[in-house]
């Protein structure tokens, strides 16, 4: 099973690590050489890895649980809420408060009353208000939207975690370690991959090979809400073929048809597919030297 070809791990950068004397120790085993003072991580590892975190967020999803998207820096933000919207789960991308998993019933407080503002705006009940009264309910609706907007309606833990940049996120890490939840990151030649559930070596830097990697986590969620779309129109299907009776005869068999109310079934119907390649073209070329530049 192939999730992403070579080709497009080499277009995004995903092979540059940071340079050789702020690397890690313990991600030896997914460097491949050093090139001008910078570890090369070794894609066939790489995309070995994104098999495995392909099919263990399928599994998550198939269980009826909610994967967590979470990148909190720059580069990461914008492609963070676009991917975890397109499939439809939750995400946090400004910053991650402590106790957001294992405090998780304060945080839903916070979220109730990020919900009653929003109501209050909608049902007019701010029209009934003083100007300062609802210019501070408003100050505080967008600073609760700040930071939870993504996560409105995630109402119980998530299944599992996808991290871009674990050293950024350690506090997530170590929170999801805590309560027993897999994590799948992005861990670069300076990160620890010891407490990543599923670790995918990669370059957790750079604009291209960040949109690539969260794209390929989104994808393998829709390609899960496609696969459960599907067996319940094939349970669906057994099912109105034993509710339809037998019959002898080709009219009869015309009556039945048109008593039959048919089943509208296309709102199963599976999402088109992307191409491998979507992410890499979804940019134009830049300067290798200035996409990739470490600090």
């Amino acid at each position: 099973m192939s999730v992403v070809t070579m080709k497009s791990l080499l277009e995004s950068g995903v092979h540059f690590g940071h340079q050789t004397k702020r690397w890690d120790p313990r991600m030896a085993k997914y460097i491949y050489s050093q090139r001008n003072g910078i570890h090369i991580i070794d894609l066939q590892k790489t995309s070995a890895c994104l098999v495995t975190a392909y099919d263990a967020i399928r599994q998550v999803v198939k269980s009826g649980k909610q994967i967590l998207f979470v990148g909190t820096k720059k580069q990461a933000q914008q492609t963070i809420a676009e991917q975890a919207q397109r499939c439809g789960m939750p995400y946090v991308n400004n910053r991650w408060l402590g106790g957001m998993l294992t405090n998780f019933a304060t945080i839903k407080k916070s979220i109730a009353t990020l919900k009653k503002i929003e109501k209050m705006e909608i049902d007019g009940t701010f029209d009934s208000l003083t100007k300062k009264e609802a210019a501070l309910l408003t100050k505080q609706k967008e600073k609760l939207n700040k930071n939870f907007a993504g996560i409105k309606d995630m109402k119980e833990l998530p299944g599992a975690l996808f991290i871009i940049d674990t050293k950024k996120e350690a506090i997530a890490v170590g929170e999801a370690k805590r309560l027993g939840i897999p994590t799948i990151a992005v861990v670069d030649t300076n990160c620890d991959p010891t407490d990543i559930t599923y670790p995918i070596p990669g370059n957790d830097d750079a604009i291209r090979a960040i949109s690539l990697f969260v794209e390929i986590i989104a994808n393998a969620v829709i390609d899960a809400d496609n696969e459960q779309g599907i067996q319940i129109v094939e349970s669906l299907d057994d099912e109105d073929t034993e509710a339809v009776p037998a019959a002898d005869t080709k009219e009869e068999a015309d009556t039945v048809y048109d008593s039959t109310n048919a089943t509208d079934l296309s709102k199963f119907e599976p999402e088109e597919e992307k191409t491998e390649d979507d992410a890499a073209s979804k940019e134009a070329d830049v300067d290798d030297d200035k996409l990739y530049d470490k600090e």
